[in-house]
């Protein structure tokens, strides 16, 4: 049944729904698992990964289908809903369908943005445990990244406070003179803390610590977090985990987590989260969270280990990437696939008539604050110039060979004639394009969406990469930046530059992958640019590197990794009810 989500708080559905969610037991009966492939964790279960796709291998997998995105208003145009909602609408049709979406981090959540459970009747429960650490994998996260900052900063201390005697003989490890002007890594927390972007550490006396700038970012930035995303098993975790690059020695050479003999206590650390969390949709169809590493830096997407299990499990598997089409799509399309070697059949565009009329030219939309009076009275006007940005990344979706589908993201003060130049539009860009009410409706509502992305199953996919890997780093930035993000070209600050050339002189760099660093808000590196800004040219500042992901990402514009809270925050509302242990006000 579908609730009245326009009277009720997202956690008031998700309570509701909760009365009849399955159990572990039931889940295993359901999807056909065999006792020791589901652990259960409370109401929760873990899938064993390894058990799972050892006994399916043999299987086909079913039709892949990713969700992304339109250039977003700084409110999201709901992606994780519209996921949610396709698989409701599948499952309405009878279909075997489920998913894949990321894991929030505790920092939105208590922010501004809220979790990222979908929201209306089109969400994933149950939304406390998905809201407030699941099972754990961000705690396992920081407790791996933090150890080795911990390996890092001790012996940086028994370094300056022994000779090279005593350092043999006490820790039976070479001198690794770590330089403390060039540590890369910090330390994480999963909350949006800005006070801690940089900090002073080790102050007192020559046992407390080595005194040196440091500092902090959330959670999801960690490139653990981002290993685990494209890892295939846990021996590729455990290999990568020995090459992560901590800091740099005074002669300029990389000191990493294997230098510091952490790499086997961090993968122990993380042992259990390579199998992924099952939960469901309101409607109960299942869906795995996995991962959830920051999209304008990292990948983005959830796990490729959920993706191969649930396309075995189910006939049609859906799948997001984080932000729109220019950063979570094209970071699917050349990086995730690249690494997995799974080809999507569908990706589909979330629109929304809000954001459209932003990026005609619309007031400014922010965070927290009631929307304008223009964003939901009808202006077909508005409307008709915004649509270049939707056009532009169907084009982008074309260029992958992958079909696309847009899906209008209905609201209740969306018109039919703002919904029908958009459709128009959509299909004249060579997409298939349906209206979906699921926020309000569930599964009854996305039934036209539903049926839109089945018959685009269908369709044949001719999917090919942007660029061959064999491509140098420089000219993938370039082809990115014309391809996807509608530049006349690159520019690159002399530092970037130089270090651009000394990468691509070593081939060891040629299998790591391009992972561009922008905002989210624009198809440029401008968040204040909207629409498909012409005559511009993407500035690339930096390039960092991880090297346990095996990461290049080209740096455009100013990214922190560490976001600050706001005036009002989310936290502010959330309570318990301290009779039943319930929790309330999660978006």
């Amino acid at each position: 049944m579908a609730y009245d989500a326009t009277k009720l708080k997202d956690w008031q559905i998700s309570e509701a729904a909760e009365e009849n969610m399955p159990t572990p037991d039931e889940w295993r009966e359901k999807l056909n698992l065999q006792k020791d492939e589901v652990v259960p964790y409370g109401r929760l279960c873990r899938l064993d990964f390894l058990k799972i796709i050892e006994r399916l291998k043999a299987k086909p997998d079913g039709k892949y289908i990713e969700v992304t995105a339109i250039t977003p208003t700084p409110l999201g145009e709901g992606k994780s809903t519209t996921s949610c909602g396709l698989m409701e609408g599948m499952g309405k049709r009878g279909l075997n369908v489920g998913g894949a979406l990321r894991q929030p981090s505790g920092g939105p959540t208590m922010n501004i943005k809220g979790t990222a459970a979908g929201g209306g009747n089109s969400l994933l429960i149950p939304m406390t445990e998905f809201s407030m650490g699941l099972t754990g994998d961000i705690n396992d996260i920081m407790n791996a990244h933090n150890l080795a900052m911990v390996a890092m900063t001790a012996r940086m201390q028994h370094e300056r406070n022994y000779d090279d005697e005593q350092l043999a003989r006490l820790t039976r490890m070479p001198r690794l003179d770590i330089d403390p002007t060039r540590v890369e890594m910090g330390w994480i927390i999963d909350y949006c803390a800005q006070s801690l972007r940089n900090i002073i550490i080790g102050i007192g006396g020559r046992m407390d610590g080595f005194t040196m700038q440091s500092k902090f970012g959330i959670a999801v930035s960690s490139e653990l977090m981002a290993m685990l995303s494209i890892v295939n098993d846990l021996a590729d975790m455990r290999e990568r985990m020995d090459n992560i690059t901590v800091a740099y020695n005074k002669k300029g050479k990389p000191v990493t987590t294997g230098d510091l003999e952490v790499g086997g206590a961090m993968t122990a650390w993380m042992r259990n989260t390579i199998n992924p969390t099952l939960m469901c949709t309101a409607e109960y169809q299942p869906c795995m969270v996995h991962a959830g590493p920051f999209a304008n830096i990292a990948v983005g997407q959830s796990s490729i280990i959920a993706d191969r299990i649930g396309l075995k499990m189910f006939d049609y598997h859906i799948t997001e990437s984080g932000f729109a089409a220019d950063i979570g799509f094209e970071k699917f399309w050349n990086v995730k696939c690249r690494y997995s070697g799974l080809k999507p059949h569908v990706s589909v565009l979330t629109t929304t008539i809000r954001a459209l009329k932003m990026h005609g030219g619309g007031p400014k939309v922010v965070a927290g604050l009631p929307l304008p009076e223009a964003y939901t009275k009808e202006d077909v006007g508005l409307v008709e110039k915004g649509l270049p940005n939707m056009q532009h990344l169907i084009g982008v979706i074309r260029k992958s060979g992958i079909n696309p589908v847009v899906c209008i993201n209905c609201f209740h003060t969306d018109t039919k004639a703002e919904i029908a130049i958009v459709r128009k539009a959509a299909e004249a860009a060579g997409a298939r394009c349906a209206v979906s009410t699921h926020w309000a409706d569930g599964g009854d509502g996305a039934l036209e969406f539903a049926d839109v992305v089945k018959e685009a199953c269908e369709e044949e996919s001719k999917f090919k990469f942007l660029y061959p890997n064999e491509m140098k780093l420089r000219e993938r930035v370039a082809m990115v930046a014309k391809e996807v993000y509608g530049a006349d070209g690159v520019s690159w600050t002399p530092e970037a530059e130089a270090k651009a050339k000394a990468f691509e002189a070593d081939d060891k760099y040629d299998e790591y992958a391009t992972m561009m660093v922008k905002t989210h808000l624009s198809l440029t590196h401008d968040p204040v640019l909207k629409g498909v800004p012409k005559g511009w040219t993407l500035p690339i500042r930096d390039i960092l590197i991880y090297s346990g992901a095996k990461f290049l990402c080209p740096v455009a514009g100013t990214i922190t990794l560490m976001p600050g809270t706001s005036s009002s925050p989310a936290f502010r509302k959330v309570d318990v009810d301290v009779k039943t242990g319930k929790v309330s006000g999660l978006f």
